[in-house]
C-alpha cells in the first residue's frame, strides 16, 4: 500500500491553556485516488483540521502533533515551507464561491495570478493554462468566459471557477469545506460528479468536510465521524451507514431528512383555514436594464395562494425566481404586472398607512442569521427591534415580551444579553426566527433558513418551526432548494423554474407522482443518504443517460 498523502497522527489544537481542546490526539489518512468525508455538528473541529492541514489557523492557536503532507512535516514548519505546499502538496475549495473570488477581476485574471504565484509565467501563456483549467472543470465556452466576471457565472460555475483555482498548482490533496451547501441539488450533482472525475482520472486524493450525509453517501470512499473534537469512528463508507458502531453517528444518520420512495409520501396534515392570507394572481417581475445589461424577466405570470397555519415550499434552481418571490410577497419587490394582495388588500393599491399596517404582518427569516443579525447588539435588542420600531411594547413590557419570544423559541432568558457571536449557527437561526415572530405576522417568508445548519441542528429547527407554526398559526413561503426538507414541513409545494410555476399541489403528489419533468429532475439529482442505493441510483442515471 502506498504511503498516505495525508497522515495526521495525535493532532491537538487548544486556543488558551485552560481551553478544552478543540481537537483532540486525532489520527487521519487520506491516500491517492482516495476521497475521505470528515462529518460532525458546528464546533466538532473539522474546519480546524482542514486548516490546520494547510497551516492556517488563527492567531493563538498551539498544535501538538503530526501533520505529513507527502512525507513533509507540517506542524510548525516555517512560513516559507508552507507557502510552497500551499497549493502544490494541497489547496483548498471553499463553502461559498462568491467570497473566495475577486468581484472585479475576471476569472481569467485570477487563475493566472495563482499560477504566477507559483512561478515565472508569460502573460500568454497563463491565459492558455487558464482556459485549460476551466475546461477540466467543464465551465462551457472556457475560451469566451475565462474574460467573464464572478457575477457573469451562476452558483455552480462560480464553484468550478474556485475548484480550478485549486487546481492550478497540480495538488495532491484537494480539501473541500462545504462545497455543494449552497447549491441546488441539481448543479449538487454536478459538482460531485466533477470531484470523482478528478479522483478518477488524476488519482487527486479529496478530504470533503460536509453536513450533508446524502453527500457522504454519494462521494465517500470513508468517511470520519469527529464529536467535540474526538474522532469516534473512521470506517468504509458502507460499513458506517449500514451499522454505525457509535451512538453519535446513529443520531447523525437518524437526523437526516429523507424523501419518500414513489407512492410512498405520506401527506402533511393541511391545517388551513379560510381564506387566503397571502394572494399572487398572475405575477410579473422584470428588473429593467441597467450598466449595459438587458431587462431580466425573472417571474412570469405565477399565481398561488396561501392560508392561515398552511406552509407552500418553493422550489427550484437558482435563478427559478424563488427569492424574487419571497420579496415580492413582502412588498420589497414591486410587480410589473398582476397583483399581490394580503389579507384582502392589493399591496399595489395600497396607501401608506395600509402598507404600514400590513408591513407589520409580514417577517422575513434569512438564509444566515449571522448577516441578518447586527453583531453590536444584543441578542435582546435584535428581538424586540420589530416591537421597537413599530412602537409595540415599551419598558417592562417589551423586555417581558423578548423573554416570551426566548422560551417560544427555546432559547434561556439570559440569552438576551449575549451577543451574537456567542451563539452557535442553529442558537442564531433560533434568535432570527424569534425576532420574525415578535409581532405575530400573518406571513412568514423564511428564505434558506436551514441550509447552512448540521443535521441534527437542523433537525431541532425544523421540529421547532412545526411547533411555533401550529401556535402562532401563520402563513408561510418556505423556500429552499433541499427537497428533503421540503417535504418535512410543507403542506403544499410550488415548483418553479425561470420564473415560471411548472407545478403546484400537495406535498406528497408533487413529491410521489411529479407530473412534470422538471420536478422529477429535481427529485432525481438529491443524493440518497444510502451509498448502496446511491451508487445504484447513480448507474442507473449513467446507463440511461448513454443508452439517450
Amino acid at each position: 500500500m502506498t504511503d498516505p498523502i495525508l497522515d495526521i497522527a495525535q493532532l491537538s489544537i487548544r486556543f488558551g491553556p485552560h481551553d478544552r481542546p478543540v481537537v483532540s490526539d486525532l489520527d487521519l489518512t487520506v491516500r491517492a485516488g482516495e476521497i475521505v468525508a470528515l462529518v460532525g455538528e458546528s464546533g466538532s473541529g473539522k474546519s480546524m483540521t482542514a486548516r490546520a492541514v494547510l497551516g492556517l489557523l488563527p492567531d493563538g492557536a498551539a498544535v501538538d502533533g503530526s501533520i505529513r503532507l507527502g512525507g513533509e512535516q507540517v506542524v510548525a514548519a516555517p512560513e516559507e515551507a508552507l507557502t510552497r505546499l500551499r497549493g502544490t502538496r494541497a489547496a483548498m475549495v471553499f463553502q461559498e464561491p462568491q467570497t473566495a473570488l475577486n468581484p472585479v477581476r475576471t476569472v481569467g485574471w485570477q487563475i493566472a495570478q495563482a499560477l504566477r504565484a507559483r512561478g515565472r509565467i508569460s502573460r500568454a501563456a497563463a491565459r492558455t493554462r487558464a482556459i485549460d483549467l476551466l475546461r477540466q472543470v467543464e465551465i462551457p465556452e472556457p475560451e469566451v468566459r475565462v474574460d467573464w466576471f464572478p457575477h457573469q457565472l451562476s452558483g455552480g460555475q462560480k464553484q468550478r471557477v474556485v475548484i480550478a483555482l485549486a487546481l492550478s498548482g497540480g495538488p495532491d490533496l484537494l480539501i473541500a469545506d462545504e462545497p455543494t451547501t449552497a447549491l441546488d441539488v441539481t448543479v449538487q450533482a454536478e459538482i460531485l460528479a466533477l470531484l470523482r472525475s478528478l479522483r478518477d482520472e488524476r488519482g487527486t486524493a479529496i478530504l470533503v468536510i460536509t453536513h450533508n450525509m446524502g453527500v457522504v453517501a454519494d462521494i465517500a470512499d470513508r468517511v470520519a465521524v469527529l464529536r467535540r473534537g474526538v474522532l469516534v469512528e473512521d470506517r468504509g463508507v458502507h460499513d458506517l451507514f449500514s451499522a454505525p458502531r457509535e451512538r453519535y453517528t446513529t443520531q447523525l444518520l437518524a437526523a437526516v431528512p429523507r424523501l419518500p420512495e414513489p407512492g410512498d409520501g405520506t401527506p402533511v396534515a393541511d391545517v388551513a383555514s379560510g381564506a387566503p392570507v397571502l394572494r399572487i394572481r398572475d405575477l410579473d417581475v422584470v428588473y429593467p436594464a441597467r450598466h449595459g445589461n438587458t431587462a431580466f424577466h425573472a417571474l412570469r405570470g405565477v399565481s398561488l395562494e396561501v392560508s392561515a397555519g398552511q406552509v407552500l415550499g418553493l422550489v427550484g434552481e437558482s435563478g427559478s425566481g424563488k427569492t424574487t418571490l419571497g420579496r415580492t410577497a413582502v412588498g420589497a419587490v414591486r410587480p410589473s404586472a398582476g397583483a399581490v394582495t394580503l389579507d384582502g388588500t392589493d399591496l399595489g393599491s395600497a396607501t401608506p398607512r395600509e402598507l404600514r399596517g400590513l408591513r407589520r404582518g409580514v417577517a422575513l427569516v434569512h438564509q444566515d442569521p449571522a448577516a441578518s443579525l447586527d453583531p453590536r447588539r444584543s441578542v435582546g435588542d435584535s428581538i424586540a427591534e420589530p416591537l421597537v420600531v413599530h412602537r409595540a411594547a415599551s419598558g417592562a413590557l417589551l423586555r417581558a415580551r423578548v423573554a416570551d419570544l426566548l422560551d417560544a423559541v427555546r432559547l434561556p432568558r439570559d440569552f438576551a444579553g449575549r451577543r451574537p457571536a456567542e451563539l452557535s449557527g442553529g442558537q442564531r437561526q433560533r434568535v432570527a426566527l424569534a425576532r420574525a415572530l415578535a409581532l405575530v405576522p400573518r406571513l412568514l417568508v423564511a428564505d434558506e433558513p436551514t441550509s447552512a445548519l448540521d443535521v441534527s441542528v437542523q433537525a431541532e429547527m425544523l421540529a421547532l418551526f412545526e411547533d411555533l407554526r401550529q401556535e402562532y398559526r401563520f402563513a408561510c413561503l418556505f423556500i429552499s432548494h433541499d427537497l428533503a426538507v421540503v417535504h418535512r414541513v410543507a403542506d403544499r409545494v410550488a415548483v418553479l423554474r425561470h420564473g415560471e410555476l411548472v407545478e403546484i399541489g400537495g406535498t406528497a403528489e408533487v413529491f410521489g407522482n411529479p407530473r412534470d419533468a422538471y420536478t422529477r429532475g429535481l427529485l432525481d439529482a438529491v443524493p440518497v443518504p444510502d451509498p448502496v442505493a446511491q451508487r445504484l441510483r447513480r448507474d442507473g442515471a449513467v446507463v440511461l443517460s448513454a443508452a439517450g
